[in-house]
């Protein structure tokens, strides 16, 4: 991503009349930039009217290409091209205009109301007692605590095998990435255990939803804690070899986890403490306020009971919150909610409690609790492109919305501030764009057969397998970024960019433009089309013939 980005500005560092004017066609049966030509091949790095230089060592000829590709990549990255990705903005899959949105709705939890990573250990805590105390799991699982730095959002777990792995867009395993407890799984034995592939049959093995009924995909925020304890879990069941079943154990724990959301246990937390577990509340009031002076109708839809909602809301936004929003709904039960017809709402008096009166609209500064879309849609007539609704779960808020009824969506993703922050860095912009430059060069010099090129080869290939360690490293020891394994997008990316036509690090980041901006995705290159990438730049070859004389053109 960043190295085809840099390229394409490149023409600012080559000199100007370096690729000007037309080609003579080259004599020399092959390019010491490139090797030996392809079929159609035309290099910009070929002598023009030089007598083609005399035969060398092929590994010399390798070694001296890949300094000259050094040179290049270092030339390429003043230190200004660092800090290009804002953190605070909003990043698009799908071209969209805000001046054609006219209804904005919201989830609560990690949308309305983001919260503090310190709710995590205090979830994990909780779910490991109750696992001890009312599902008698050995004492011994106290003395773990959570380790917010070990998984990351967007895994799979294969309950059969006890492994959480990062899987890609492709649905293969990244290898390196798959931990069975807290102990890596080697890369051979990954591959057999899926009968010698990297391949997961997701389709097979998983629902549309993600959860299961072999593999479960950890989409939510609040799986970040289960993840840790699950692991945690399977070490010490197999650090003290005990015979455990797995489908047995992973139940549990997620019941444990279940609990501590059903008892009410993590709203009393919240409600104790908002000052130090809701983060940006001022900024919510400030996107919420906006938007209904510019003219547009708001409406919340949230699992979370009305009681904890509205401490949440008032102490964001005020106790009139209420006004601010057309329709609430609470204890929705996404995401059933938007596919099962026979649930139908029931509305709250002041205190919370149930009414029987039958429901023939939805009115403003009223609660309503359940209830399903298409009754939403009968009764407010809200459809299609002119609603735009905001979550952070890509399946239980998304996904149905997009799919079956055609809203525009936003992903509310909280990692993205600080991955983007990492890739504004020095260090993973040289490490990925000399990554990129060093696989390119593999590409087009492997034509290099004899044994001491071999080496050569071998030894990039080696370092190229170094860099990709430092790089996944950056993001999280373990697992890497949440939205690439070494070069393919993850499992979880292929999904935003499926389910959100927008997606940004916060609600706040709406702050940061007009309410009638239009946002347009990046074309983003296709295999087959003509980007300036770096590998093509760095190794003299690009593979269109024109595209050297437009290099100045920028």
């Amino acid at each position: 991503m960043a190295g085809a980005g840099l390229l394409a500005a490149a023409g600012r560092w080559l000199p100007r009349g370096a690729h000007r004017g037309p080609r003579a066609a080259s004599s020399s049966p092959s390019c010491p930039g490139c090797g030996p030509p392809g079929p159609g091949a035309h290099c910009p790095a070929a002598p023009r009217s030089a007598p083609s230089p005399a035969p060398a060592e092929p590994s010399a000829l390798l070694w001296a290409r890949y300094q000259d590709m050094r040179r290049l990549v270092h030339d390429l990255l003043p230190p200004e091209v660092c800090s290009l990705l804002n953190p605070a903005a909003i990043y698009a899959n799908n071209e969209i205009s805000l001046r054609d949105v006219e209804v904005y709705g919201f989830d609560y939890d990690y949308t309305l109301a983001q919260y503090s990573d310190a709710l995590h250990p205090q979830i994990f805590n909780a779910a490991r007692d109750i696992l001890v105390e009312h599902y008698k799991y050995p004492e011994g699982i106290r003395s773990y605590d959570y380790n917010p730095s070990f998984a990351i959002r967007g895994l799979h777990y294969d309950i059969q095998k006890s492994l959480l792995m990062k899987i890609d867009a492709f649905h293969y395993v990244q290898l390196g990435t798959a931990y069975r407890g807290l102990q890596p799984v080697p890369d051979e034995e990954v591959i057999d255990l899926y009968g010698g592939t990297q391949h997961i049959p997701l389709y097979q093995m998983s629902g549309f939803y993600g959860k299961g009924p072999s593999i479960k995909q950890f989409m939510d925020i609040f799986s970040l804690p289960e993840m840790a304890l699950l692991s945690c879990v399977v070490d010490y069941f197999l650090g003290h070899g005990l015979e455990f079943d797995q489908a047995h154990l992973y139940k549990d724990v997620t019941d444990a986890i279940r609990d501590v959301h059903v008892k009410g246990l993590m709203y009393q937390w919240i409600e104790r403490d908002m000052e130090k577990y809701i983060l940006r509340g001022d900024e919510t009031f400030a996107v919420l306020s906006r938007l209904v002076a510019h003219g547009k109708q708001l409406f919340l839809i949230t699992n979370s009971p009305f009681s904890f909602v509205d401490k949440g809301m008032r102490h964001m936004v005020g106790p009139d919150w209420r006004h601010l929003f057309d329709v609430v709904i609470v204890q929705a039960d996404k995401p059933s909610f938007f596919t099962d017809r026979r649930k139908p709402f029931r509305k709250l008096d002041e205190t919370g409690s149930l009414q029987w009166d039958r429901i023939t609209g939805l009115e403003k500064g009223k609660i309503y609790r359940q209830g399903n879309l298409f009754d939403f849609l009968r009764l407010t007539e809200w459809r299609g492109p002119r609603v735009l609704y905001f979550g952070d779960h890509l399946y239980s808020d998304l996904a149905d919305l997009m799919l079956r009824h055609g809203w525009r969506t936003g992903a509310i993703i909280p990692e993205l501030e600080r991955e983007i922050r990492i890739i504004n860095t020095e260090q993973y912009m040289h490490s990925l764009t000399w990554q990129q430059a060093l696989t390119g060069l593999l590409e087009r010099m492997q034509t290099y057969q004899d044994a001491e090129s071999l080496q050569v080869l071998a030894a990039w290939m080696k370092e190229r397998q170094e860099l990709r360690c430092i790089t996944k490293a950056l993001f999280n020891a373990q697992f890497g970024s949440i939205f690439r394994t070494f070069h393919n997008p993850t499992y979880f990316s292929r999904r935003l960019v499926r389910f959100s036509d927008l997606y940004m690090a916060s609600l706040s980041c709406l702050l940061n433009y007009r309410v009638d901006f239009t946002f347009y995705p990046r074309r983003t290159p296709l295999q087959h089309e003509a980007p300036l990438w770096m590998d093509q730049l760095c190794t003299g070859c690009m593979k269109t013939p024109f595209l050297g004389d437009m290099a100045h053109i920028r």
